[in-house]
């Protein structure tokens, strides 16, 4: 049994019946949007770890008390302004408390006395405020610019012991008598790494420029005196022209890191600058012309730049941990970021072509942790949806392999947990989930499959969650937008599901064109398009997709969803005969929560289908 020493954020809706008793599905809604695009954010701005949703409210775990302190008071500041054109009654409010406190860990999960103070401070504190411990206003001191209102010794609901309790002093927006600061700034060390533009002459090479984007976030996230914006919310901003200062208050963040590669042969040109947002001065700018080899010390050259600039002091192991390098070779690491990029495509043969280039950077780096990882990814999805001749004990050696290597590594864990699910053992996956989402909340691999998992056992409010995570996570992801389509019509949230439809329809449509020899997004699309009830456009790409790739099971699997959707019962019932033989145990079990299917489940054919399935 694992304990440790924490913050803890509790945080709850104020009136929350109330408000669903007025305008339930507005409220909803409301609620995820302030969850999603707001608080989510702020968590892992501030280096927090989302623990669980609780029905209306949350609970998070920080490893720094100023830290969650500040959270808690980014999330009451931009809730405050999201309320502004919102009328009174309708608004959405927050109580949050912060304690400082030892708890047990399971499974991902955290309990025992720190967590429970931590939500009968929330229960005390004012709505739109924050109520903390003694132990969480000592720590604090004077390190943010905030006061503390003394609330005395309280007795609290179910604790033994009378807790002395502070309600945090801040200035929401329009409070103060001289007017809210121009930009508003959590701290003097918050910084957002805009995506690096790709300068090379071949524009295939933007794997490699936003590999590099992504790797300089995961250094720089490594230095606990830094408050680094997360990659989904810094990949938002890729190809937009926003300028310095608004990106800024967008993000609440003091800096920003923008930059150029340009990839050719051997050599590599990266040319970096640091801009203070407050005045947009030019604090520090390089230019790295050298060999391809030097790369990894180019990586650790700028963000050794950032932290000087801003004198911030490493502790003996973040030194350590920016100058480990996944790989010491450049080649495997090109082959590594271009199998990344061929496996989120997801069809057949992009994921063969993405488990050759990860076969290709364990040859050159046998010690190459990340890649074990992307071959075990690789092969449990030929395993469960192409029912591909390869051992799941197999895939599961590959994943101890890569936690062997590096036993930090997310997307070792990740890997682990997608292997153990479809091998029907998923209460060992989801420790490996928890582990992978502990690691980095913000790994595209541990949100999907985790929302496939739920997704496939109909645990559809959950399922949104990490559906919803993983589409912001990676902007090309069109599969998250489709499939939350389907779980919010499970729900009953037919106005949500048409959105997500939509999105994810301008999303497939986008891959489309961009590669259009890639069957994947078009029939994605085509479903996106019976999904929001355009039967004419839905025919069309479906009959497309089928054409280009005849053999493809998702493609054929969608194909009869089209079809289902659209009330063609006969022809989705016809190309679903056709589909069973060649369709795996997991597509299989896919049919009984898909809400695609709904409008055939009640046809007699159906019906004795899935009971001639039940009795092999």
């Amino acid at each position: 049994m694992e304990r440790r020493l924490t913050a803890i954020l509790a945080a709850d809706v104020v009136g929350y019946s109330r408000l669903m008793g007025i305008d339930e599905a507005g409220t909803l809604k409301a609620v995820n949007r302030h969850r999603v695009e707001l608080i989510e954010p702020a968590i892992a701005r501030h280096r927090g770890r989302l623990v669980k949703l609780l029905g209306d409210g949350l609970l998070a775990e920080f490893g720094s008390v100023v830290n969650a302190v500040a959270c808690a008071v980014d999330i009451q500041r931009g809730i405050t302004l999201n309320n502004e054109q919102v009328p009174e009654e309708r608004r959405i409010r927050f109580r949050i408390g912060v304690n400082l406190g030892d708890v047990i860990v399971e499974n991902g999960d955290i309990f025992g006395d720190g967590v429970n103070v931590a939500a009968r401070l929330e229960a005390v504190a004012e709505p739109g405020g924050i109520a903390v411990s003694s132990s969480v206003r000592d720590h604090v001191g004077g390190r943010l610019d905030l006061g503390f209102d003394d609330r005395g010794r309280q007795t609290l609901k179910n604790i033994q012991q009378q807790v002395h309790v502070y309600a945090v002093r801040f200035d929401r927006p329009g409070d103060a008598s001289n007017g809210a600061p121009e930009m508003p700034v959590n701290d003097d060390r918050s910084i957002v790494v805009l995506p690096f533009t790709n300068m090379s002459d071949d524009p295939d090479q933007e794997y490699f420029s936003d590999g590099l984007t992504e790797d300089i976030i995961t250094d720089l996230s490594k230095i606990s005196g830094l408050l680094v914006t997360p990659r989904n919310t810094t990949f938002a901003y890729k190809g937009r022209s926003v300028k310095i200062g608004q990106i800024a208050r967008e993000l609440s963040v003091r800096y920003v890191l923008q930059g150029s590669v340009r990839k050719s042969g051997t050599r590599v040109r990266i040319s970096a600058q640091m801009i203070d947002a407050s005045n947009e001065d030019h604090l520090w700018a390089d230019r790295y012309d050298r060999d391809l080899t030097d790369i990894f010390a180019i990586q650790d050259e700028i963000a050794h730049a950032i932290v000087g600039q801003l004198k911030i002091k490493m502790r003996p192991e973040e030194v350590r941990a920016l100058e480990s390098d996944p790989t010491t070779n450049v080649e495997a690491y090109t082959y590594y970021l271009r199998g990344r990029k061929f496996a989120r495509s997801m069809t057949m043969s992009y994921l063969v072509m993405a488990r050759r280039m990860f076969y290709k950077a364990i040859e050159l780096d046998p010690n190459y942790a990340r890649a074990y990882a992307g071959i075990a990814d690789c092969d449990s999805a030929l395993y469960i949806w192409y029912a591909a001749e390869l051992p799941i004990g197999e895939i599961l050696e590959m994943t101890a392999k890569a936690i062997a290597l590096d036993p930090e590594l997310a997307e070792a864990h990740a890997a682990r947990a997608i292997a153990l699910h479809h091998s029907d053992r998923d209460e060992e996956a989801d420790v490996y989930f928890a582990r992978a989402l502990a690691l980095d909340p913000n790994l595209f691999e541990a949100n999907f499959h985790f929302a496939h998992r739920l997704f496939k056992r109909g645990q559809f409010n959950d399922a949104i969650v990490y559906f919803e995570r993983s589409a912001a996570l990676y902007t090309d992801d069109y599969v998250s937008p489709v499939l939350l389509a389907a779980a919010c019509r499970s729900l009953g949230r037919t106005g949500e599901g048409r959105k997500w439809a939509a999105e994810g329809a301008a999303r497939a449509e986008r891959a489309a064109e961009h590669n259009p020899g890639n069957s994947a997004p078009i029939h994605r699309a085509a479903l996106a398009y019976a999904q929001i009830g355009d039967n004419r456009r839905a025919i069309s790409w479906i009959n497309r997709a089928l054409a280009m790739d005849p053999h493809d099971v998702i493609t054929r699997y969608n194909a009869v969803c089209v079809h289902a959707v659209l009330g063609e019962t006969d022809r989705a019932i016809e190309l679903l005969e056709q589909l069973l033989p060649n369709s795996s145990s997991y597509q299989i079990g896919w049919f009984d929560n898909d809400s695609d299917l709904d409008n055939i489940r009640s046809d007699p054919r159906f019906i004795r289908l899935m009971e001639a399935i039940a009795q092999q």
